[in-house]
């Protein structure tokens, strides 16, 4: 059932996410270096910026085959670097880390960039970070419970009291730098499609982001239908936004997109479950084309990519959806020419289908 939005009338938006996946050279025969992946990545964000791509997220992993763990060191590079997209992370991993820190630190480069800096908070899909910074798993949903809770009081930029198990707490104390939005610091929770996750971004009335990775995206109108349902129990009303975030790769032909990034993505889904158990072989074609024609994968032409997200948006009233344009191995050459054409055509495409 297609989500009617008179919630929130902002226009919609374009964005492009990486994690920073170490990549290889065209033709295979080589693997870039983690420092080169992040100079890469500034000449992506650069292209972006040129091509009228609103906002670039950039995520956050402790991996050897991700070169992000510092997404607010690298948005505050793409900030001085463009001069218009937004900047959000995408995400960050707040249970472990300090919602104090992280707030001053984005509230840092939105004061250098001119407002531009959001936040998008979650719990990461990789635990990596936990045993890293010296948190313990079993307290898991504690750790991200907590920490939200904190960061939403400091969205009111005024003294803070507050207290937890999970950090010290704070007696009325104030957070610096200030920035100039009228309701703090323009802050999103991700979730993957859990129901209290979605009551929780309710709750502290903030932007909900979903993780569509897998699966029709047309399923997540329930959590959708839930999110501004809690927003009118909680007492905020309804002009709140949501977004959806999917992995996808846009090249001349739906053939040539497919034979491009369908190697990278089965390399990636091999790695992935083989960690996870669901087992050591690559992806059959099979799954990829089904992934593309009725599941999360945003692959092919930019007539195709842009129904694509024209058909969620009307499944889900979102105002803005993210573009994973990067998977595994595959080339910053290949990146490049996908974020120029989902600028130059898929967005003039999806607006003049929505009548924008």
């Amino acid at each position: 059932m297609a989500i009617s939005s008179e919630r929130h009338t902002d226009q919609f938006e374009f964005g492009i996410h990486t994690f920073g996946d170490v990549t290889s050279t065209p033709d295979g025969s080589r693997t870039l270096s983690q420092p080169e992946v992040l100079r890469n990545i500034l000449e992506e964000a650069k292209l972006a910026d040129r091509v009228g791509i609103d906002v670039i997220g950039i995520g956050e992993h402790h991996r050897p085959d991700y070169a992000i763990s510092a997404p607010d060191v690298v948005l505050s590079a793409v900030g001085a670097a463009t001069e218009r997209i937004k900047l959000i992370s995408a995400v960050t991993v707040l249970s472990s880390d300090d919602p104090v820190r992280v707030y001053q630190r984005f509230a840092t480069i939105d004061g250098i960039t001119g407002g531009r800096a959001e936040v998008s908070l979650g719990r990461g899909s990789f635990i990596e970070s936990y045993p890293l910074f010296g948190y313990d798993l079993s307290d898991y949903e504690q750790l991200f419970e907590e920490k939200v809770d904190l960061f939403a009081k400091l969205r009111s930029e005024g003294r803070v009291t507050w207290e937890g198990r999970t950090r010290a707490g704070l007696k009325n104390q104030e957070i610096y730098p200030k920035t100039n939005h009228e309701n703090g610091l323009p802050t999103w929770i991700a979730v993957g499609g859990t129901p209290n996750s979605v009551v929780r971004a309710a709750r502290h009335g903030v932007g909900l982001e979903l993780a569509i990775i897998g699966g029709a995206p047309p399923r997540f109108a329930p959590m959708v239908d839930l999110y501004y349902r809690a927003l009118q129990e909680f007492g905020h009303g309804q002009d709140f936004r949501v977004a959806s975030h999917s992995h996808g790769f846009v090249a001349e032909t739906d053939e040539k997109a497919k034979e491009i990034f369908y190697p990278s993505w089965a390399e990636t889904m091999a790695q992935l479950g083989r960690e996870r158990g669901w087992g050591n072989g690559y992806p059959g074609r099979d799954q990829f084309e089904q992934e593309i024609t009725h599941g999360a994968l945003f692959v092919g032409s930019p007539e195709t990519v842009a129904d694509k997200i024209v058909k969620t948006k009307e499944a889900l009233g979102i105002t803005r959806f993210g573009l994973k344009y990067g998977n595994g191995p595959l080339a910053h050459e290949h990146m490049m020419e996908a974020i120029e054409l989902y600028g130059s055509k898929v967005k003039p495409l999806v607006l003049e289908k929505l009548g924008s």
